[in-house]
C-alpha cells in the first residue's frame, strides 16, 4: 500500500492521488484492447512556498496533462488539488485568483500588440488601468520587449512570441506561477531574461514558480527539485544533485560515428547491445572501468577510422530518467 506522505505547513500545491483517464487508441498511448490509458496515475506531489520546482519528462509522460489539472482547466476522474489551501477540484474557478499559467499555446492574444496583450491581462486579473499600464511597461521593459510593444504577437517570431506571453504572464503578480515549456523557440539572450525574471520574483516576492519541461540542461540549472513523470506517474522526486546520485557510480559514453557503426568488429558489437542509438550516435551508461575499456576500443584499431566524436560526461538528469526505467529512451533534450 502506498505511504501517504505527511503535508508540510510551507507547501503551496498539494496534489495526492491525482488520476485522469482516456480511452485507449491503436497507435498512440497505451496497448490495443485495453480499456483506457492514465494520463495521470495517482500522482502525489507537494509544492514549496518560493521553490521552482519542475516536472520533467519526455512528450507524452503527461507533465500537461498534470498541469491542466492543476490549475483547473481540466476535472481530475480522482484525487485532490489543494493551492493555497484552495480546493481547485470542487472550486476550479478560484485557480485564476491564485495562479499565472503560460500554457503551450496563447492564441487568444495573437490578435493584440504585445503591449495590449500584457495589459488585458492585467484587467483582467482585476488590476486598474493606470495599474495594469505601469506593470506592463515595467515589465516589457525588464524583458526588452518595449521596441516591439505596439506589434501584433501574430507577427513575431516564434521565439519573441513565446516572450511576450511570457511577459503578459507575469502582469497581474499571481503567488504561483505555472509555466509550460516557458522557453520553446527562444534564443539565449531571451531565455536569461526570462530565468533573471523569475529569480527576481522568487527573492522579492517569494513567488513560487512550477515549470513544465522536457529539457535537462534547463531542468539541471534552474530547479530546486524536480519530479520525474513517466507514464502519468512520478517515478523519482528530489533535488537535481539528489537524482544524479543515484546513478553517480557511472558515466555517460557518447559515440558519433562518420558513416555507419563497425559493427563487424566484435568489441563495437558488444558495445552496440548497450547502446540507445540516435542516429550516428550511440549513448551508453557504463561503469567507469567498462567506459575506460570502451573509450580503449574505440579509439584503437580497425574503430577509430569509423569514429566521427566521443564523449564521456558525469550522469545528467536523462540518465537518472533511463536509469528509473523512463518508457520514452530518447524523449527528453540535451541541449
Amino acid at each position: 500500500m502506498r505511504a501517504v506522505q505527511a503535508p508540510r505547513e510551507d507547501e503551496v500545491v498539494r496534489v495526492r492521488g491525482l488520476t485522469k483517464t482516456y480511452p485507449a487508441v491503436k497507435g498512440r498511448r497505451g496497448t490495443p484492447g485495453t480499456p483506457e490509458v492514465r494520463a495521470t496515475d495517482g500522482v502525489e506531489l507537494g509544492v514549496r512556498r518560493g521553490e521552482v520546482f519542475g516536472l520533467l519528462g519526455p512528450n507524452g509522460a503527461g507533465k500537461s496533462t498534470l498541469v491542466r489539472q492543476l490549475t483547473g482547466l481540466m476535472r481530475p476522474d480522482a484525487g485532490s488539488v489543494e493551492i493555497l489551501g484552495h480546493d481547485i477540484v470542487r472550486h476550479p474557478e478560484r485557480a485564476a485568483r491564485l495562479l499565472a499559467y503560460l500554457g503551450q499555446e496563447s492564441s487568444a492574444l495573437d490578435e493584440l500588440t504585445v503591449s495590449l496583450a500584457a495589459e488585458t491581462t492585467g484587467v483582467l486579473r482585476g488590476l486598474d488601468v493606470r495599474r495594469a499600464r505601469a506593470e506592463r511597461d515595467a515589465v516589457l521593459e525588464e524583458l526588452g520587449l518595449a521596441p516591439i510593444a505596439g506589434r501584433a504577437l501574430k507577427k513575431l517570431s516564434g521565439g519573441q512570441r513565446r516572450l511576450a506571453c511570457f511577459a503578459a504572464a507575469l502582469v497581474g503578480e499571481r503567488p504561483l506561477l505555472v509555466l509550460d515549456e516557458p522557453t520553446t523557440g527562444m534564443d539565449p539572450v531571451a531565455r536569461r531574461a526570462v530565468w533573471a525574471a523569475v529569480d527576481r520574483r522568487r527573492a522579492e516576492r517569494g513567488t513560487t514558480v512550477l515549470l513544465v519541461t522536457h529539457n535537462v540542461i534547463e531542468a539541471e540549472t534552474v530547479l530546486d527539485r524536480v519530479a520525474v513523470i513517466d507514464r502519468g506517474r512520478v517515478i523519482a522526486c528530489d533535488s537535481p544533485a539528489g537524482l544524479k546520485e543515484q546513478v553517480s557510480g557511472e558515466v555517460r559514453v557518447e559515440l558519433v560515428w562518420r558513416e555507419r557503426a563497425p559493427l563487424e568488429v566484435p568489441e563495437v558489437a558488444a558495445l552496440h547491445e548497450r547502446a540507445a542509438e540516435s542516429g550516428r550516435r550511440w549513448t551508453l551508461r557504463l561503469a567507469p572501468e567498462e567506459a575506460r575499456a570502451a573509450v580503449a576500443t574505440v579509439t584503437g584499431g580497425a574503430a577509430f577510422a569509423a569514429l566521427d566524436d566521443f564523449t564521456l560526461a558525469t550522469p545528467s538528469l536523462e540518465d537518472v530518467y533511463l536509469a528509473l526505467g523512463g518508457a520514452a529512451r530518447q524523449g527528453l533534450v540535451k541541449a
